[in-house]
């Protein structure tokens, strides 16, 4: 099982618990972007290890390998030479190093599957990211509608209780008395001498614009009367 495998176990038990928690969603993708994140450094990390583990094995199969041949030119040379002695000395030194290259190629074998299951598993959890983060984002401005939704109904439904209605009753029956008292200040109040002189004036003065209203009409009557 990969490490991206198990890493799905341990989303998956947290999310659960947060769930039975009844946690604000935003902070459950949190943790989960958070996990996976770490999950990602840790994997990379490995992967990295295994790489250069890797190349440790292939410089080690790369000495031993040239080992292998030195000791089979040897060999060849000591038979040239009618050593057969020193020919089967140096083919047994070929083998030993030709047995312990075979032995790297296996381990650096393992090695190079393992590190393209770390980068299989890289690959995923990094599209795993990236969906989790436009996830966030879609999920927090849903969040956010939510809470202003729920604050806006709660604000009509507040405002449709029976208690407020009467207190905005209450306040307007209370402006209208004071509107009513308002007009009654002036009411019955006996006009000052010098409004009285004010008023007589005005008297004359529409008295006047009659008159000569009047002398006006009367002109044009003569004008218009044949004789």
């Amino acid at each position: 099982m990969g490490i991206f495998t198990r890493f799905r176990d341990i989303i998956s038990s947290n999310i659960s618990a947060m769930l039975d928690k009844a946690e604000d969603p935003e902070k459950l993708i949190k943790l989960m972007i958070r996990e996976m994140e770490d999950t990602l450094v840790e994997i990379k990390a490995s992967c990295a290890g295994v790489m250069a583990a890797s190349k440790k094995i292939q410089r080690q199969m790369d000495d031993v390998q040239s080992r292998s041949k030195y000791w089979e030119e040897k060999a060849a040379l000591a038979v040239n030479k009618g050593r057969d002695d020193l020919a089967r000395e140096a083919l047994v030194e070929r083998r030993r190093y030709a047995d312990r290259a075979d032995a790297l190629d296996h381990e650096l074998m393992e090695h190079n599957d393992l590190v393209e299951q770390y980068q299989d598993d890289i690959r995923q959890l990094e599209d795993k990211l990236r969906a989790a983060r436009e996830k966030q984002r879609m999920l927090v401005q849903r969040h956010l509608h939510a809470k202003r939704k729920m604050r806006a109904q709660e604000e009509i439904r507040r405002m449709d209780n029976s208690e407020a209605i009467f207190k905005f009753e209450e306040l307007e029956n209370r402006i209208e008395r004071m509107e009513a008292e308002a007009d009654l200040v002036n009411y019955g109040r006996k006009p000052t001498l010098e409004e009285e002189m004010d008023n007589l004036v005005f008297d004359d003065e529409i008295e006047e614009d009659l008159q000569t209203l009047k002398s006006s009409l009367a002109k044009k009557d003569e004008v218009t009367t044949p004789l």
